[in-house]
């Protein structure tokens, strides 16, 4: 990424956790001297004994005790939760393993759409592509290898050529491995093993079903074999998939439902979508797409400081009372909490109060310059390490940021010392700051290199030994939308639960490049924001009658609750699921401008609103998130929205009365 400080970059203060797992463990020593990715769809490889499994679609995948495992996923389903289940149904290793090896594996490259997996022991290097229908692995020197089922082989045969063969299970799988050569194999019940070393290449795919038209495919395909992919934001709204390939002939990959929808609106795509050849997954069918390069294009998102409509002027002073008592109690000595969680919310809630001033045409100096010495004086220790109690570090180990609670606690501060959390906790930092640069420019100047270090720890794109942080921390390129969790192993992958946290920091790093004048981070951060948005309305946004998901699971739910890699949860980190308010104000807090394109479905908001308000009737229902349920309802229905925000009391810390009656005036 560039911007004017990169001659004279700020690093804060070395850090020395005491609670950062290794890196040198599992990643080989090449890649050590560059920042390390912490919030990843293989994460669970380099923590603790790596062998808990990843979701590389289409397969569950889990390395351990010199062997991979291979799971094309069940799905188990009820009206609460939905899980993708993994067994082995096959097993890759060695009958006969290296001496002198200690059976780990070790992570020797990886991309944003891909990870190279060797196993030393065994002389053999898994290139595990994201969305590939093959697993392809390279004996590296001859070595016989030994494949392993928990089920029963109840069908085996090969081809003339001894380089096809296909292996049918007892649990209806049928799964066709293709080798670069001739080669010998035998089989008992549950094994497979060749009958002299071999060396090459070895690509393993399930048939998806039964039909001679998707063997036929992965039969055409299987020549051509991707061994890395990368993502390129070369312009705005547009990310480019790049796939580096051996062999010959075309490139067979997976597109899940988000793909599809951002290829079929490119006209400039140069590929072929076969709509019969699908896998199932947990994020949608898998659909098979041929081509080398995909272009996924997004419909533009306009970002702005102000909403889009407007208030109306007759509005204005409507705003203006509940403004003026909201500024008047900001107070930075009132602040009790160090937490680099609770600061951000603060500190955002207010910039929210100094841009609504502006559009509401609040011309008094009182509010504006009043918050402005509030961020001045709540922002500053931060970026100075003045802070009581806490402060931001610098990570060199992994390449972030951390706090002086988090370096020594990996349950501070909701595990911001383990990567957990970092672009929504951040995301408010970097609002605030974008607000108070805008009123302030000389301030912006003054604090610019402080200011860039904390954006770019989520927001680097620098892949270099030179950068001081990790390429897009939390945005998953091929998901098209962030993972929290950071350092943390979970047997179901990574998670998210608030994706509008998430859709808030990248919006924020826009209007970061808007009050810098920096091109590219806006850039950036608006075509990320537009992706996280699109995810949500694709895999949060539970509508009735749709059929991402189980009819068991759509009929009870119109919300997540937490979306993993390799479950959908609707339950909270905080809060059972009966908790409805919770879980819509988890899903819209901050109540911005951008709330707006992503709450754009009327109909939708309406089934999502009703749905919620039965639960507000709950005995001991706290009032904090029914302000977003009333927020909702004011899309649709102006008037009785306005009526329930008027009896509130309390606010969700980065809300305020103030914020919620500019939401409802501002709905046109």
């Amino acid at each position: 990424m560039s911007n004017n400080n990169k001659n004279t970059p700020f690093l804060f203060p070395q850090a020395h956790s005491t609670i950062l797992p290794d890196p040198s463990k599992f990643f080989s020593p090449n890649l050590l001297s560059t920042p390390l990715p912490t919030n990843s769809f293989f994460q669970n490889f380099v923590l603790k004994n790596g062998d808990q499994p990843e979701y590389i679609h289409p397969y569950l995948i889990k390395s351990s005790n010199s062997s991979l495992s291979i799971s094309y996923p069940k799905r188990s389903s009820n009206s609460k939760h939905i899980t993708q289940i993994f067994k082995p149904d096959l097993t890759i290793t060695t009958s006969k393993k290296e001496k002198g090896s200690n059976g780990k594996h070790v992570i020797s490259s990886y991309s944003d759409l891909s990870v190279t997996l060797d196993i030393p022991s065994t002389n053999m290097s898994f290139f595990l592509v994201r969305g590939s229908p093959y697993l392809t692995l390279s004996v590296t020197k001859p070595t016989p290898f030994l494949i392993s089922t928990i089920h029963d082989i109840i069908y085996f045969s090969s081809n003339d050529s001894f380089t096809k063969f296909t292996i049918r299970l007892n649990n209806n799988q049928a799964w066709i491995l293709y080798a670069s050569i001739k080669i010998k194999l035998s089989h008992s019940r549950t094994e497979i093993t060749s009958e002299e070393a071999f060396s090459g290449t070895i690509r393993i795919a399930l048939l998806p079903d039964s039909d001679s038209k998707h063997e036929a495919v992965l039969d055409r395909y299987r020549f051509c074999y991707p061994v890395s992919g990368d993502a390129i934001l070369r312009e705005p709204f547009c990310v480019e998939y790049k796939w580096e390939k051996k062999g010959w002939g075309d490139l067979l990959m997976l597109a899940h439902p988000l793909h599809i929808q951002l290829l079929s609106d490119n006209d400039y795509n140069n590929v072929t979508v076969l709509n019969e050849f699908k896998y199932r997954s947990i994020d949608g069918d898998l659909v098979g797409v041929v081509g080398d390069a995909w272009i996924l294009k997004t419909h533009p998102v306009s970002i702005t400081w102000y909403s889009t409509k407007g208030v109306k002027e007759k509005d204005n002073e409507k705003i203006v009372s509940s403004l003026y008592k909201d500024v008047e109690c900001l107070n930075s000595s009132s602040i009790k909490s160090t937490s680099c969680h609770t600061f951000g919310k603060l500190i955002a809630r207010a910039a929210r109060l100094a841009l609504i001033a502006e559009e509401v045409c609040f011309y008094d100096v009182f509010p504006k310059a009043k918050v402005k010495k509030f961020l001045k004086e709540t922002i500053e220790p931060w970026l100075e390490g003045t802070v009581k109690g806490n402060g931001f570090l610098h990570d060199k180990k992994w390449g972030g940021l951390v706090t002086k609670q988090g370096s020594t606690d990996s349950k501070a501060e909701y595990g911001f010392g383990i990567y957990n959390n970092h672009h929504s906790r951040l995301g408010y930092f970097v609002y605030a700051i974008a607000v108070l640069v805008k009123i302030d420019p000389a301030w912006g100047t003054k604090y610019k290199a402080q200011a860039y270090s904390v954006m770019e720890d989520f927001m680097n794109l620098n892949t270099s030994s030179n950068s001081n942080y990790t390429r897009l921390r939390s945005f998953d390129l091929y998901n098209l939308h962030s993972w929290v969790g950071g350092l943390m192993e979970f047997a179901d992958g990574r998670n998210q639960m608030g994706i509008s946290e998430a859709v808030n920091a990248y919006y924020a790093a826009a209007l970061f490049g808007m009050a810098y004048g920096d091109a590219q981070i806006m850039s950036i951060g608006s075509t990320l924001a537009a992706l996280e948005i699109c995810a949500a309305k694709m895999w949060w946004h539970v509508k009735k009658g749709g059929n991402m998901y189980e009819e068991d699971f759509t009929k009870e739910e119109r919300i997540m609750g937490i979306l993993w890699s390799n479950k959908r949860d609707s339950g909270l980190w905080f809060a059972p699921a009966e908790w409805r308010e919770a879980r819509v104000g988890i899903q819209v807090l901050p109540l911005c401008p951008i709330s707006e394109v992503l709450f754009s479905d009327v109909k939708y908001v309406k089934e999502l609103v009703e749905w919620a308000m039965p639960a507000l009737k709950r005995e001991g229902v706290e009032e904090k998130m029914k302000g977003f349920v009333y927020a909702l309802q004011g899309v649709y229905d102006n008037e009785g929205a306005l009526k329930n925000i008027k009896k509130l009391k309390r606010f969700e810390d980065g809300n305020s009365m103030t914020n919620l009656l500019w939401w409802i005036y501002s709905r046109g």
